[in-house]
C-alpha cells in the first residue's frame, strides 16, 4: 500500500573545498534562530535508478519515479510537484517491477511507450538533525555526494554519461515552522552556499550526462506568438497540459481534482468551436465530442458533490430548533446512495482505451494543428471577432430568458445563457495574452454573469432534490418540514437571481467592453 509524504525542501549548492568552513562542507547551525542543537546521524548509502519514457515525458512534466535502495524509506517513490520546492512523494515497498497503483498515476503522461531506467544516483547522504530545545525534529539537513551514470536499455544498461557533485538539502520536519528554511538559508549563503541551480538531482544528472555534455542554455524566445493562430495553440496546450497534470490528482482523490480537469476539457471544446477560423472544425470537431464524453461521465461524482455542499451549508445554517427528524442522516443516506460506485466508475474512465487514445489525439493534433488560413492574421484582427460572435449568441439567449414569465421556461432559458455566458468568458480568456486587458474586462464581466446564472440553475437542481428528500422522509415516517423550509429558501435565492440579472446583463453588455476589444 502506497502512502503520501509532502515533502518541504531546499537545495545547495557547495562551495569549493577550499573555501568550506566545515569538514562536511557546512556552516555551523547551532547559531540559526530556533535551533538549540544539531545532531549528526550518520552516513547512508542510497542506490536509486530512475525511470522515465524514452523521450523523458515525466521529466518534462517535473515528475519523477525511482526504485532506491538504503535508507528507512527504500521503495518506489513518485514525486509530483505542489508548488517551487514543495512536492508530494507517494511511497511504495520496494519490488522488482513498479507498482500497479504507482504505475496508474503515470498512465497519463506514459501510456502505450513504456517505462525505461535512464539514471542510476548512487549518493553517499551525510545527515544531521536541527532540533529545538525540546527536541522536536525543525529540519533534517544533508550533504549528498552524488554520483550519476547514464543508463540505456534495461537496469545495468551501458553507461552513456557519468556525473559527480556535492549538494546539500535542508528538508522540512513534519509539522514544523516553514520560518526555519529561511533561517537555515540564510545561514546557509553566508558560508558560501547557493541555491542549486537544478530543480532536482535527476534534472542535474540528465543534463550533464547528456551526449556531448551540458550544452549551452538555449536562447529564449524573442517575441513571443505571432500569429493568431500561436496564441490560440499556446492556450491549448495549457489545457492538455492541465488534463494530464489532474488526471494522477484525480486519481488520488484530491479535492477540486476532478472539477480542474472538466474544467480544462471544456475550455478544449469551447476553443475549438470558438476559433473554427483558426482551427479546422472536421478535425476538432470529434476531438470536441471526445472531450465532452469525458466531462460527462467525470460529472456524475462532482454534480454531486456539488449539491451534497450546498444542501449541507443550508442545513449547517439553519438553527437546532428547525431540524425536525434525521436531517443530516437522511442527507448522508441520499448522497451516498446517488454516488455508489462514481468513483470505481471514474477512475475506469481514466484507465480507458477510449480516453487514452484522446490524450494521443490531443498530443497529434497540437503537434501538426490543422490551421485554417485566419491563424496567420494578426490576432489583434481575428480574435475580437470570435469573442464577439460568442457574445451575440449570449444576448439572444439572455434577451430570451429575461422575455419569459418565471417557470420552468425560464429556468431552462437561463440555464442556456448560462453556458453561452461561459463560452464567451473562456473565449476572452484565451485572447488574454494577445488582447491584455480588454479581454481581462470582458471575461470579468462574463464570469460575474455566469456566476449567478450558475447560482441559479443550483438552486434549480437543489430543489429537485429536496423534494425528492422531502417525499423519502414523508415515506419513512418523519417529518418533511425541514425539507420543506430549505425548499423555500432555495425557491427564494433563484428569485433574487431572476431579479439581478437585468442589472448584471446591462454591465456584461456595456459597449465599452466590447468597443475595447477591437481597439
Amino acid at each position: 500500500m502506497a502512502d503520501t509524504k509532502r515533502e518541504i525542501e531546499r537545495k545547495y549548492e557547495l562551495p569549493a573545498p577550499s573555501d568550506a568552513h566545515e569538514p562536511s562542507g557546512l556552516p555551523e547551525l547551532t547559531g540559526v534562530k530556533g535551533v538549540a542543537s544539531v545532531r549528526a546521524r550518520g552516513v547512508v548509502e542510497l542506490d536509486a535508478v530512475y525511470y522515465d519514457t524514452a523521450d523523458l515525458r515525466l521529466t518534462a512534466g517535473h515528475v519523477t519515479l525511482r526504485r532506491r535502495t538504503g535508507g528507512g524509506d527504500e521503495g518506489w517513490h513518485l514525486k509530483f510537484p505542489v508548488s517551487t520546492g514543495i512536492r508530494d512523494e507517494i511511497r511504495a515497498p520496494l519490488a522488482d517491477t513498479l507498482p500497479d497503483e504507482l504505475a496508474a498515476l503515470v498512465r497519463s503522461r506514459v501510456r502505450s511507450a513504456g517505462l525505461v531506467p535512464v539514471v542510476r544516483l548512487m549518493t553517499s547522504r551525510d545527515v544531521f538533525h536541527l532540533l529545538d530545545a525540546k527536541g522536536t525534529l525543525l529540519a533534517e539537513v544533508s550533504v549528498d555526494a552524488v554520483r550519476a551514470r547514464r543508463l540505456t536499455g534495461d537496469t545495468g544498461g551501458e553507461d552513456a554519461g557519468t556525473a559527480s557533485w556535492t549538494e546539500v538539502e535542508v528538508e522540512l520536519g513534519d509539522d514544523a515552522d516553514p520560518a526555519i528554511l529561511d533561517a537555515v538559508e540564510k545561514k546557509l549563503r553566508k558560508a558560501g552556499l547557493r541555491p542549486a541551480s537544478a530543480a532536482s538531482k535527476l534534472a542535474r544528472a540528465l543534463a550533464e550526462t547528456a551526449p556531448g555534455g551540458p550544452g549551452p542554455a538555449a536562447a529564449p524566445a524573442k517575441g513571443g506568438p505571432r500569429g493568431a493562430g500561436d496564441h490560440i495553440l499556446a492556450y491549448l496546450r495549457d489545457q492538455a497540459d492541465a488534463i494530464i497534470a489532474q488526471d494522477p490528482a484525480v486519481r488520488r482523490d484530491l479535492p477540486d481534482s476532478v472539477h480542474q480537469l472538466r474544467v480544462a476539457t471544456r475550455r478544449m471544446r469551447s476553443a475549438f468551436r470558438t476559433y473554427r477560423g483558426i482551427l479546422d472544425r472536421s478535425v476538432t470537431d470529434p476531438v470536441a465530442e471526445e472531450l465532452q464524453w469525458v466531462a460527462t461521465e467525470l460529472g456524475v461524482d462532482r454534480d454531486h458533490e456539488v449539491l451534497d455542499e450546498r444542501l449541507s451549508s443550508r442545513i449547517d445554517a439553519l438553527p437546532v430548533t428547525l431540524l425536525l427528524g434525521p436531517v443530516r442522516g437522511r442527507l448522508q443516506a441520499w448522497d451516498a446512495a446517488q454516488r455508489a460506485g462514481s468513483r470505481s466508475r471514474t477512475v475506469a474512465v481514466l484507465d480507458s482505451e477510449r480516453y487514452l487514445t484522446l490524450l494521443d489525439t490531443l498530443d497529434g493534433l497540437l503537434t501538426a494543428p490543422p490551421l485554417r488560413p485566419d491563424a496567420a492574421r494578426p490576432a489583434a484582427k481575428v480574435l475580437p471577432r470570435a469573442i464577439l460572435k460568442n457574445y451575440e449568441r449570449l444576448a439572444g439567449r439572455v434577451g430570451q430568458a429575461l422575455a419569459l414569465a418565471p417557470g420552468e421556461e425560464r429556468d431552462l432559458a437561463m440555464h442556456n445563457a448560462r453556458k453561452a455566458a461561459k463560452r464567451a468568458r473562456y473565449a476572452a480568456e484565451a485572447a488574454r495574452p494577445a488582447l491584455g486587458k480588454a479581454a481581462k474586462r470582458f471575461a470579468n464581466r462574463m464570469k460575474a454573469l455566469q456566476t449567478a446564472l450558475g447560482d441559479h440553475q443550483d438552486s434549480v437542481v437543489a430543489r429537485e432534490a429536496l423534494r425528492d428528500l422531502a417525499v423519502q422522509a414523508h415515506a419513512a415516517g418523519e417529518s418533511a418540514f425541514t425539507w420543506g423550509l430549505l425548499y423555500g429558501e432555495e425557491e427564494a435565492q433563484g428569485e433574487r437571481r431572476e431579479r439581478e440579472l437585468p442589472g448584471l446583463w446591462e454591465e456584461a453588455s456595456d459597449p465599452r467592453l466590447r468597443a475595447d476589444l477591437t481597439g
